[in-house]
């Protein structure tokens, strides 16, 4: 699989449990929404979608984490997913996790690695 880097914003607009950024992917061939946060310093995106009912997490554009700043939250029906791994920690979908994106940090700039079908099967690495 070829893979690709795409800008998704500047390190400095994702804050430590503040909103986060929304940008599309392309998976299976199709865009799909997303979105990435900070958590004490480091990037985190997952698809836009609940583990519980595939609609979007945030009740308004950006807004992913819990009052905390602790937890991302499902706008739906308050399912509580662990910053660091998508898990649910609590709420209908308990267990199961949100379906990670893989982004990096370069030189004050936040980007998406996607990848693209190929003839090996083989994942190559952005950056």
């Amino acid at each position: 699989m070829a893979a690709r880097e795409r800008l998704i914003c500047a390190s400095a607009d994702l804050l430590d449990g503040g909103d986060g950024v929304r940008f599309e992917v392309l998976r299976h061939g199709e865009r799909q929404a997303a979105f990435a946060v900070r958590y004490f310093g480091k990037v985190y995106a997952y698809l836009n979608r609940c583990a519980h009912v595939p609609i979007e997490l945030d009740w308004q554009p950006g807004r992913f984490f819990d009052l905390t700043g602790h937890y991302l939250i499902c706008s739906s029906h308050g399912a509580h997913y662990d910053v660091r791994g998508g898990r649910c920690e609590m709420g209908p979908c308990k267990g199961a996790r949100l379906q990670a994106v893989e982004v990096f940090e370069r030189d004050g700039s936040v980007f998406v690695c996607e990848h693209e079908d190929g003839a090996n099967g083989r994942p190559e690495v952005c950056m």
